[in-house]
């Protein structure tokens, strides 16, 4: 039996489908470290922690964050069961660092290990965000576009 060429990606919020493609290689970032996937992999599940997940068609490599959840892995398919996905394109580095910025100030007056813990997912989840946001092209990402339109009403 051939080796297959390709992986069908697929990215699933509880809510929506964030992504479905024909892809050369996906990395990942799993609870204990990030992991590639090329065509062929063995079987596997995985945890998924906070963090980038990229994949590759061609030379070109697209860019998602991610936040927690699933992913299976079987040799010709990626399933991405993810509570919290959003591409690149569709961050608002704004708003990611207004978040990051509110995480960080919770960080510092918190006094409860519950607190803390939930302020540092926060924060990751704000940094990883703008991590992915900065690998988008200037006026490729929504939130410019948004802007865009709303100076030419104005």
């Amino acid at each position: 039996m051939a080796l297959p060429t390709h992986l069908e990606l697929h990215i699933v919020m509880p809510d929506r489908m964030i992504l479905q493609d024909h892809v050369d290689e996906v990395e990942i970032p799993g609870s204990e470290g990030y992991f590639g996937v090329l065509p062929g992999h063995t079987p596997l599940l995985a945890s998924l922690a906070v963090g980038e997940l990229w994949y590759r068609k061609g030379h070109e490599k697209y860019y998602l964050s991610i936040a927690f959840g699933f992913a299976e892995v079987l040799p010709d398919r990626v399933t991405i069961l993810a509570r919290l996905a959003e591409r690149g394109e569709d961050i608002d580095p704004e708003r990611a660092a207004a978040a990051r910025k509110r995480a960080e100030e919770r960080m510092q007056q918190l006094r409860t290990e519950v607190d803390y813990d939930r302020a540092r997912v926060a924060l990751m989840k704000s940094l990883t965000r703008l991590q992915v946001a900065a690998r988008i092209p200037a006026g490729a990402r929504v939130g410019d576009l948004k802007r865009v339109r709303d100076s030419v009403r104005g």
